[in-house]
Parts: structure tokens; C-alpha cells; sequence
């Protein structure tokens, strides 16, 4: 089955709970070039009341440089079943593999030319409306730091982009 467009006015929880359950893959970039990276933080809500999707990226990862050179942006949550997929787009760089072809993604395309992937059960496009570098000093609870920095990289900058379409299968 086909992904197909869903209204964005009439997105349920269930986009919520496969957050807690799968991974997905961050894409940017458009039919010139583009990267993914498999990503378990996001957060989805409403923000100047538009609905959005809030996704986090390094500084020294691949995709980060197609973040900040489009405007665009997907998030597509491929099955269980890809757990394959979402572990070689997680361990891999863009750099070093193609990984849309060494996966053997289908890439499709929506607003403002980005790039998502057939294969996935839900995919939003997102158009970015607002960015920020994460501050160490707004860390209230000190206790989550140690696992995610450090020797592991920088400080994540927060990508919140307005959700333009959203297709599921």
C-alpha cells in the first residue's frame, strides 16, 4: 500500500505513540542531495498555533548541514520490520554511504521539494519555523546530561518546523 496524504487538521494520537515504540528517519535536503539519520527525540504539538514537529540534530552530523541550507524538512516513521534500516541510517554517516541506496529506500517528494521515503507507515513534511542552539546553563535537572554529551558531541540545535503535509499507509 501506498502512502497517502492526510489533512493535517486531522491528525489523531496515534502519530504520538510510535514515538515511543520506533525510531524514525530525519531527511533534509532536496532531489540535488539529500541525507537521513535515524532520530529518537521528537516532539509533535501545536506552536503559534500551527501544528509542529520539533526534531534535534548535532552540529557535527551530515544531515545538520541540509538542515540549515533548505527550509524543508520530513520525518518518516518506517515499520517495526525496518529495525535493520533504522540501526545501519543510525550507525552509518552520509559522508562515508549512501544509505538511502544502500537501503534500498524509495525516495518520494513534497513540499518544498523534500525528500521522504515510500517505504514508511507515516511521514510529515515540515517547513522550519523556528531554530535554536540547546544552552547547557537551561538544564534544570542535571542528572540527564552525562548519557547524551560529553565525549559523545556537541550541544543539539532544535529544529521546530510547521507540519505542511503528513501521508501515512
Amino acid at each position: 500500500m501506498r502512502l497517502q496524504p492526510v489533512d493535517t487538521k486531522t491528525l489523531t494520537p496515534e502519530i504520538f505513540q510510535v514515538f515511543g515504540t520506533q525510531n524514525a528517519l530525519l531527511t533534509a535536503g532536496d532531489r540535488g542531495g539529500c541525507n537521513t539519520m535515524t532520530i529518537g527525540w521528537c516532539q509533535l504539538g501545536r506552536l503559534w498555533n500551527l501544528p509542529v514537529c520539533t526534531v534535534y540534530v548535532r552540529p557535527e552530523r551530515y544531515t545538520y548541514q541540509f538542515m540549515e541550507s533548505h527550509d524543508y524538512f520530513t520525518v518518516s516513521v518506517l515499520p517495526l520490520s525496518e529495525k535493520r534500516t533504522m540501526a545501519f541510517c543510525g550507525a552509518k554517516s552520509g559522508r562515508d554511504v549512501d544509505k538511502i541506496k544502500e537501503c534500498g529506500l524509495t525516495v518520494r517528494y513534497g513540499a518544498g521539494d523534500a525528500p521522504f521515503f515510500d517505504e514508511a507507515e507515516w511521514v510529515l513534511v515540515c517547513k522550519k519555523a523556528y531554530v535554536q542552539d540547546m544552552d547547557p546553563a537551561c538544564v534544570l535537572d542535571r542528572e540527564h546530561i552525562p548519557p547524551y554529551y560529553g565525549e559523545k558531541g556537541g550541544w543539539h540545535r532544535i529544529y521546530a518546523g510547521e507540519v505542511v503535509e503528513a501521508y501515512r499507509k
